[in-house]
C-alpha cells in the first residue's frame, strides 16, 4: 500500500514548512480493506462502523469516477469547463462599465517607480506607457482565469493602443472590486518587501502565479 511512501510537500500558509501526505487513491485502498474485512467478518463492532463509513465513501467514489469517465466520453468535460468559466467572469466582470473611482493607492504606482528606479513625482499622473503593461502582468492576469481576456474583449484598444476606459471600470461592486483590491493590497505589501523590481516579481510569481485561462474544477456534480 502506498502508505508506505508519503510524499513531503509545503503546505501553503504554513510559513513554508514541510508537511506530509498521501497520494488521494491511498484512501480507496483503505476503504477496499476495511470492506474486505467486513466481507469476512474480521471487525470489531468499533470497525464496523468504521467499514460503515467506508462504503459511503466507496460509493461517492464510484459516482465520481462515472461522472467524470462520461464527461470525457462525450467531451461534455469542455463544456463544464466553459460553463464555469463564465460563471466565475460573471461574477467578477460586468458587461457594462462603473462610474470611474480611485482604486489603484498611489502607493502602488510609487512602489513600481520605485523598484523601477523611476523618479517619482506626486503630483504627476503622467506614467511611462509600460506601467499599463506591468499592471495586466501584475494584476488582471493573476487575479482569476480568463480576467485579463474578458477585459481585453469587453475594453479593447483603440487603433492607436489606447483604451476608452479603464480596465477594473467592468469588475462588479459587490465581489469583482472587493478582490481586486485586496489583490492590489497584496501586491503592494510584497512592493515594499522587496528591494528592487526583479526580487518582487519573484514574490510575485510564487504568491500569486499567473491564472491564464485554465480553471480547475471538481470532478462530480
Amino acid at each position: 500500500m502506498a502508505l508506505s511512501n508519503p510524499i513531503r510537500f509545503v503546505r501553503p500558509g504554513r510559513g513554508g514548512k514541510l508537511a506530509v501526505g498521501y497520494e488521494a487513491t491511498v484512501l480507496t485502498e483503505i476503504c477496499d480493506v476495511l470492506l474486505d474485512a467486513r466481507k469476512n467478518g474480521n471487525l470489531t463492532d468499533k470497525q464496523l462502523q468504521i467499514a460503515d463509513q467506508c462504503e459511503m465513501l466507496a460509493r461517492a467514489f464510484a459516482k465520481v469516477g462515472i461522472i467524470a469517465l462520461v464527461d470525457e466520453a462525450t467531451g461534455y468535460q469542455e463544456v463544464r469547463h466553459r460553463e464555469a468559466l463564465q460563471a466565475l467572469l460573471d461574477r467578477y466582470l460586468s458587461e457594462e462599465k462603473a462610474k470611474w473611482a480611485k482604486t489603484f493607492p498611489d502607493e502602488f504606482y510609487k512602489e513600481i517607480f520605485r523598484l523601477r528606479g523611476w523618479d517619482y513625482n506626486p503630483k504627476s499622473v503622467k506614467r511611462p506607457g509600460v506601467v499599463g503593461h506591468l499592471t495586466n502582468d501584475i494584476v488582471y492576469s493573476r487575479i482569476q482565469p480568463g480576467i485579463l481576456n474578458k477585459l481585453n474583449e469587453i475594453n479593447p484598444t483603440d487603433t492607436r493602443g489606447n483604451r476608452k476606459d479603464k480596465h477594473h471600470q467592468f469588475f462588479t461592486e459587490d465581489y469583482g472590486i472587493p478582490e481586486l483590491k485586496q489583490h492590489i493590497l497584496n501586491l503592494i505589501f510584497m512592493m515594499r518587501a522587496a528591494s528592487d523590481w526583479k526580487e518582487f516579481r519573484r514574490l510575485v510569481d510564487r504568491a500569486s502565479p499567473k491564472r491564464g485561462e485554465t480553471l480547475q474544477l471538481p470532478l462530480g456534480d
